[in-house]
């Protein structure tokens, strides 16, 4: 029997992919949008335990294990979102293919199973999208909100009002890493807790007094290590009566006395494996005691009595970044906003460089596998941010505007996000030969526009955007210039020649026809 293919009204679903250090994660919503806001409501969830923090090696590269063990779950994932168009869905990775000098590698093969490009972001951004998931799922506060997501590889601190992030820090300490170097073949005794708790105290002592100055009236632990925790602490009594998650209101809490009780019923097994724990299941005994190391450090060290537990966190932050991306509250503008007053922009002329390299970006004709909506934007804030280095130095401010660009944190940006921009602020001026003709991260029409708006921009007036027509030709590009306006701005006809000169030195054909 034949079924009728159904239309699926894609705009009405959108997916996150959490890409983290211990598993491998997918939730499919739908968007439900009312007057008094929009929300995500879940439909559909895939976890992968792939361990991809316990498959690097000494010299900081995955191995084949953990990348085959990465590549059948997104090939897995892939197949669940193959009616899923790219504006849907949004994949991040964290930690360990921050640090993973194979990384690049993987991710090509991951991208191409998985069908969705992966964006690789930085702690403080993973931080940002963890406030917005826990802030949309956790009760309401009046007042500050703390919240705690011990990963894999990483554990993020934020507080936060409302869904605004005030305070972020990302530190390199997780339960993967820390199960592995601290509790060996899954031994587990008082002397390796005390080991790995001090070792997490010491961490977070860095950034515990800037914390507790804020300070907060609730307490938050997101994800899967919190609520593993929490669920273990319910099911054997440790807050009192044993009982399911959540029971009347009472289920996801954690509490220093509770988190003890349960240490010592791990010292007294002496193994993870012979641990008669109710509800520790198979693939978080591995990574348990590394994780309730870190909670309790993170317990003491901040001075928390009373943590509540919320299964939301990355992915559901990311669905709402999403949505915001597609409703025009993206983030990244925010950020570009902040740079352009913290490095103090001209912002007059920043408007003028970005309209005339917008202007000449949408003469091409747009390519099939162009994203020209997010090229438009990055265009934007390249040309917005070109000058942010002209407040270290003037000679070579390119150079430092790019090394902003890569370095900083940018809430918004994924780690390909700051490169494509690095490398536009690099390039936007100067000799090219600098550019690798064969980097990943540059878009040599985007850059042709960028360069010749900053040629024709170097007045600094408001004259307007000059009648000049572009089009790609074969190997380079072509101007079309009025001889009238060529007579009239000699200097800028001077640049435009020097700039032909530039492009034929690394082999790309640059011509200018005078009509």
């Amino acid at each position: 029997m034949s079924l009728t293919p159904l239309t699926p009204a894609k705009e009405e679903l959108v997916a996150a992919v959490d890409l983290g250090s211990n598993s491998f994660r997918m939730v499919i919503a739908r968007v439900i949008k009312s007057a008094s806001g929009t929300q995500v409501q879940p439909i559909d969830t895939l976890r992968e335990s792939v361990r991809m923090a316990a498959g690097l090696t000494e010299d900081k590269r995955l191995d084949e294990k953990s990348i085959a063990r990465g590549l059948k779950a997104l090939h897995r994932f892939g197949d669940r979102l193959r009616n899923f168009d790219t504006k849907q869905v949004r994949v991040v990775a964290t930690n360990t293919l921050r640090v993973a000098r194979n990384a690049d590698a993987f991710i090509k093969e991951a991208e191409k199973l998985l069908g969705f490009p992966i964006e690789v972001v930085a702690g403080r951004e993973e931080a940002r999208l963890i406030y917005i998931g826990a802030a949309h799922d956790a009760p309401t506060c009046d007042g500050k909100r703390f919240v705690l997501d011990i990963g894999g590889g990483s554990t993020e601190f934020i507080i936060g009002e409302g869904y605004e992030p005030k305070l972020l820090e990302s530190l390199y300490i997780g339960c993967v890493s820390y199960s592995q170097e601290y509790f060996p073949n899954g031994l587990v005794d008082a002397h390796s807790f005390k080991q790995a708790q001090t070792a997490a105290r010491r961490e977070i002592q860095a950034i515990s007094s800037q914390f507790k100055k804020m300070g907060w009236k609730q307490s938050i632990g997101s994800s899967g290590t919190a609520r593993a925790i929490a669920e273990l602490i319910a099911q054997n009594g440790f807050d009192g009566v044993p009982h399911d998650l959540p029971v009347n209101g009472a289920g996801g809490v954690i509490t220093k006395e509770a988190l003890q009780l349960l240490k010592k019923s791990l010292i007294d097994s002496e193994f993870i494996d012979r641990s008669n724990l109710i509800g520790l299941k198979g693939d978080r005994k591995p990574v348990l005691p590394g994780g309730l190391a870190i909670m309790i450090a993170a317990f003491e060290e901040l001075d928390i009595e009373r943590m509540e537990v919320t299964e939301a966190a990355l992915r559901l932050g990311v669905l709402y970044d999403l949505m915001g991306r597609s409703q025009h509250h993206d983030m990244r503008f925010v950020t570009v906003e902040q740079f352009m007053q913290r490095y103090g922009i001209d912002r007059q002329q920043a408007k003028r460089v970005s309209d005339v390299a917008v202007y000449f970006l949408e003469q091409f004709p747009k390519p099939k596998n162009e994203d020209r909506k997010d090229n438009t934007h990055l265009l934007s804030w390249a040309a917005k941010l070109h000058e942010i280095g002209l407040s270290i130095t003037h000679n070579g401010y390119h150079k430092h505007s790019a090394y902003i660009a890569s370095h900083a944190d940018m809430p918004g940006f994924s780690r390909l996000d700051q490169a494509r921009l690095a490398a536009l602020l690099l390039g936007h001026t100067g000799k090219l030969g600098k550019i690798s003709v064969g980097s990943a991260y540059i878009d040599w029409r985007m850059l042709f526009c960028l360069r010749l708006a900053h040629v024709i921009c170097r007045r600094r007036d408001d004259e307007g955007i000059p009648d000049i027509s572009v089009k790609e030709i074969e190997g380079g590009f072509l101007l079309k210039v009025s001889k009238e306006w060529s007579k009239k701005n000699p200097l800028t006809q001077f640049g435009l020649e020097k700039e032909s000169a530039d492009w034929q030195k690394i082999g790309r054909e640059y011509q200018i026809e005078l009509i």
